[in-house]
């Protein structure tokens, strides 16, 4: 079949290279792709806002299969739209991707369904804002309510740091994703991230992986859209994922279908594994970035055929997806500036030369300008390594990294950190 795959990240660039290894992908079409996407897919020029622009290309080029890589343009309806026209398409419909463009809608919805998460309340201006973070105490986590690119969430340790987080949001940075907050329980734990495949009914575990949000060493530093990851996680044991389906997962399909907005795709859930068990932080309605990159890495089924089979509502009628049991990890190179104001034009050299069966090298904001390489984005590139452990899989990424020439990028040193010192302890 042909397959139309909408994003241009790195994301984006690690599921083109799976689609392309599927027997069942004919064509496959990016819009717009990257460089890295460029070698896997046709690269087209399409407003995905457009959504009559996007279904007539689909019927063009007779799409069997549309795989929406961002979340924007399922906050937007795209696929909604795409299947009002009957076009198959992975990725939830508006009504579900509200999970993750309202993060009040989610909290409520988890309060319905009593689902594990943090205490919050929903506020709507600045004074009502303070008033809620005094009543929370530090440290208190505030978020923006709707899509902020990652970066309109503050974990903040310090009253001061709550209050500035609040005045941010209403100040306006953030636009109509500032329009509502929400403060929500410091909750302790360590992080890791699930991710599941659902039709609307048949519901299958996917891959975990564990990210790396802050910008610095030592998790330091302002919050990313994700600086490095690694799958499996190993944190989050095969108790903790049936406990996390069963009550996580499964009620919040349910709720959503009892909602009339039956969802489906990927649900990826941010965790926070407490002494009380896994709590969620966050639902995502995408693949996470840089998480994809590490379980496609990992990913042995075909790809093609478990999208296919969700788009399709038959999820149940195709095989559980397989993983190997090497661990992958992947390092991302930002440019200067990053997460503010990026570098952009910065030359990168030597990245085919460093790509072995052991690495990939997946591009994210990249760009080809008078036949070079540049960076055109914060994050850059996802150096990618694979391993039978998670410090063999590090050691890979970062001997691959430092043999990339990308003067203007910058990579933290210590992606994997938490695992590393667990596989030595039990040395």
């Amino acid at each position: 079949m042909n397959i139309l795959l909408l994003g241009s990240g790195g994301r984006e660039h690690a599921l083109a290279w799976k689609l392309a290894q599927s027997p069942l992908c004919e064509t496959l079409y990016a819009a717009p792709g990257n460089p890295g996407i460029a070698d896997h897919a046709t690269c087209v020029a399409l407003d995905v806002a457009d959504h009559g622009a996007v279904i007539a290309f689909c019927e063009d080029k007779r799409i069997g299969l549309v795989v929406i890589g961002p979340e924007a343009p399922l906050v937007d309806g795209l696929a909604d739209s795409l299947r009002g026209e009957g076009i198959p398409v992975f990725g939830p419909n508006k009504g579900a991707a509200q999970l993750e463009g309202s993060k009040g809608f989610t909290k409520d919805l988890c309060a319905k369904a009593d689902i594990p998460t943090g205490g919050y309340e929903r506020v709507t201006n600045e004074a009502d804002g303070l008033a809620a973070i005094a009543r929370f105490g530090a440290p208190v986590v505030v978020k923006a309510d709707g899509l902020a690119a990652g970066k309109g969430v503050t974990v903040a340790m310090t009253m001061a740091e709550a209050e500035m987080a609040i005045m941010e949001i209403f100040s306006g940075r953030f636009g109509e994703a500032g329009a509502e907050a929400v403060v929500e329980e410091f909750l302790e734990g360590e992080e890791a991230s699930f991710f599941a495949l659902t039709d609307g009914s048949t519901i299958v575990p996917f891959a975990s992986a564990q990210d790396h949000k802050r910008v610095g060493d030592g998790d330091t530093g302002p919050n990313t859209g994700g600086m490095g990851a690694y799958s499996p996680a190993r944190v989050l044991t095969p108790a903790l994922q049936a406990e996390t389906m069963t009550r996580i997962i499964a009620p919040t399909v349910r709720a959503l279908a009892d909602e009339g907005v039956p969802y489906n795709g990927v649900l990826f859930l941010g965790l926070m594994l407490t002494r009380e068990g896994p709590k969620l932080i966050e639902y995502n309605c995408r693949f996470g970035d840089p998480e994809c990159q590490v379980m496609l890495m990992r990913l042995q089924s075909d790809l093609v055929e478990l999208l296919h089979a969700c788009a399709q509502n038959r999820l149940g009628s195709v095989a559980p997806p397989r993983f190997s049991d090497a661990t992958a990890l992947t390092v991302v190179m930002a440019a200067k500036g990053y997460p503010d104001t990026p570098e952009k034009g910065g030359e990168i050299r030597g990245i085919e030369a460093n790509e072995n069966e052991h690495v990939k090298v997946f591009h994210a904001g990249t760009a080809v300008k008078e036949g070079a390489l540049v960076a055109n984005g914060g994050r850059v590139l996802n150096v990618t390594g694979v391993g039978s452990t998670v410090s063999e899989a590090q050691g890979r990424a970062y001997a691959a990294l430092d043999a990339i020439d990308f003067p203007t990028g910058f990579a933290r040193r210590d992606i994997g950190w938490r695992e590393v010192a667990r596989e030595k302890s039990a040395s």
